[in-house]
């Protein structure tokens, strides 16, 4: 898999993790990009380099809603942190 696909793969992979949790990362870029975006692109290239994207994917395709990020997500503190701010 190219770069670029892993990249946009990866960054499907937090948006639907964050939209599981609401967390509001649209939101949130939309009111204050200087900030929210970089933190978006630090999440996908995180995301990235996980060795669970399987797991994700999964949990993603079973679940609609979630209370929290799993413990193996790569951005449990980042994704959960956003929850709370909202």
């Amino acid at each position: 898999m190219g770069i670029l696909s892993k990249l946009g793969m990866s960054t499907d992979l937090v948006n639907g993790m964050a939209e599981r949790l609401r967390a509001g990362i649209p939101d949130l870029i939309a009111r204050d990009p200087q900030r929210y975006a970089p933190m978006m692109r630090t999440m996908a290239i995180r995301c990235s380099g996980c060795s669970a994207q399987a797991n994700c994917r999964s949990l993603q395709a079973r679940s609609s809603r979630l209370d929290a990020a799993p413990m193996y997500c790569v951005n449990k503190t980042a994704l959960d942190a956003l929850r709370r701010r909202r």
